[in-house]
C-alpha cells in the first residue's frame, strides 16, 4: 500500500534468524526492503545474516506487542546480501551439526552435567553461539578454551530452558501438529498440575508432560474457560446429608451440569443429579434439613417416553428391491397345464 503524501514508512524491520529467532534493526539507509530479502545486519562484532519478515507500520505494532519502543536504538541493516555474503553463511550453516556433535563429546570428556542442543553461526563465521541446557551452574571456562582452539572462533555459551530448547528444534506434538513453542507461541507461562486438576484430566506424566519434559502449554488453553463454569458449580468434596445417609461426590461433568453421587454404604451405586438440584439440597442442609434420598431426587430426571417405531423412508419392506423370480411362476404353470392333461385324457 502507498502511503499518503508526506508519511514516510517506519524505518525499522524484523528479521528471521535460526530457529525463528528474530530481532530488530533499524534501517537508516533507507534500503528498498520487502519480506523475504536476505540481508546483512550489524552484530557485536563483524555482521550477522537473515531474513526479512516484517517491514512497514507491521514493525511498529510488532514492537509494542513485545513491549520494546519503536524509538528505542536499534542495531541497523548494513546492505542486502550479496551472493559472497550468502555463500559464506550457508558454508557455515554447514559446519553446524559436525561442531555440535564435536563439542557434546568434549563436554562428556570434561564430565560436564549439561546438554549442547544447538549450535548457531554468525553469518561471517566468525563466532558461534552455544545453546545448552543444564539443571545447575556449570564451570565451562576449559571448555570454551578447548573449543575455540579446535574451531577457531570465538565462543559464546548460552543457557536456555527446555521450554526454549523445545522451541529451537521443533517436532511433533502428540496432537499430531508441529509443536506451538516453535510456530507460534511468543511467551512461556508457568503450568501447574492445578491445571490439569480444574478440567479435570488424570495426573498421568507421560500424557501430561511434552518433548520439553514439562507440562504442555496447551494446559492453560482452556483453563479460564473451565475456571468460569467452576464459579458457581459444587466443589468435588461436597457432602449429601440425606435420611438414607451420606453421599459423596464420584464425578462431575462441568459443562453438563450434572454430578454423580453415591452413599457412603454403597459406593458402587451412582446417582445422577444436576448442578440445581445439589445445591437446592445444599441449601436445605445448611437449615438442618433433609431430603428423603438421591434416588427420588434422580427419579425426575428421567422420564421414560413411549418411542415408537418410525420408517423415514417411508416403506415397509425391506425386500421391496428384490426381482420376483420368474422361474418358479413358469414351474407352476406347467404343473398346471400337466394336470389339466392329465384330466382331459382321464375323462376321455
Amino acid at each position: 500500500m502507498s502511503l499518503p503524501a508526506g508519511q514516510q514508512a517506519f524505518d525499522a524491520v524484523e528479521v528471521r534468524f535460526k530457529n525463528s529467532r528474530k530481532e530488530f534493526y533499524r534501517n537508516s539507509e533507507g534500503l528498498t526492503l520487502s519480506i523475504g530479502d536476505v540481508v546483512a545486519t550489524q552484530a557485536k562484532s563483524g555482521h550477522d545474516v537473515g531474513i526479512v519478515t516484517l517491514t512497514g507500520e507491521l514493525v511498529r505494532v510488532q514492537m509494542r506487542r513485545k513491549k520494546e519502543s519503536p524509538e528505542a536504538n536499534l542495531p541497523k541493516i548494513y546492505r542486502k546480501a550479496t551472493q559472497r555474503d550468502i555463500d559464506k553463511w550457508q558454508k557455515c550453516r554447514g559446519q553446524e551439526e559436525e561442531i555440535k556433535k564435536r563439542s557434546r563429546e568434549m563436554a562428556i570428556i570434561l564430565g560436564l552435567d549439561m546438554k549442547i542442543s544447538d549450535v548457531e553461526f554468525q553469518g561471517d563465521g566468525s563466532k558461534a553461539t552455544f545453546y545448552y541446557t543444564a539443571e545447575d551452574r556449570v564451570d565451562f571456562r576449559q571448555l570454551i578454551k578447548d573449543m575455540a582452539k579446535a574451531f577457531g572462533i570465538r565462543i559464546e555459551m548460552r543457557q536456555i530452558g527446555y521450554r526454549q530448547e523445545a522451541q529451537r528444534l521443533g517436532g511433533i506434538g502428540s496432537c499430531g501438529r508441529e509443536l506451538c513453542c516453535s510456530t507460534w507461541l511468543t511467551d512461556f507461562r508457568s503450568v501447574s498440575t492445578a491445571a490439569a486438576r480444574y478440567q479435570q484430566l488424570a495426573l498421568n506424566p507421560q500424557k501430561l508432560a511434552g518433548q520439553c519434559g514439562k507440562l504442555k502449554c496447551c494446559l492453560n488453553y482452556e483453563l479460564d474457560t473451565y475456571l468460569d463454569a467452576l464459579k458457581d458449580f459444587p466443589p468435588t468434596d461436597t457432602r449429601l446429608h440425606t435420611e438414607k445417609g451420606v453421599a459423596f461426590c464420584q464425578k462431575s461433568d462441568i459443562f453438563k451440569g450434572v454430578l454423580w453421587f453415591s452413599y457412603k454404604d454403597d459406593p458402587s451405586n451412582w446417582h445422577t443429579l444436576t448442578k440445581e438440584q445439589v445445591l437446592e439440597i445444599l441449601e436445605k442442609n445448611a437449615k438442618k434439613e433433609k431430603v428423603s434420598s438421591l434416588e427420588e431426587v434422580a427419579s425426575r430426571n428421567f422420564q421414560q417416553d413411549d418411542l415408537t417405531f418410525e420408517n423415514p423412508v417411508g416403506q415397509d419392506s425391506l425386500t421391496r428391491f428384490d426381482r420376483p423370480k420368474k422361474g418358479r411362476r413358469r414351474n407352476k404353470n406347467r404343473n398346471k397345464r400337466k394336470n389339466r392333461s392329465k384330466g382331459r385324457v382321464n375323462n376321455g
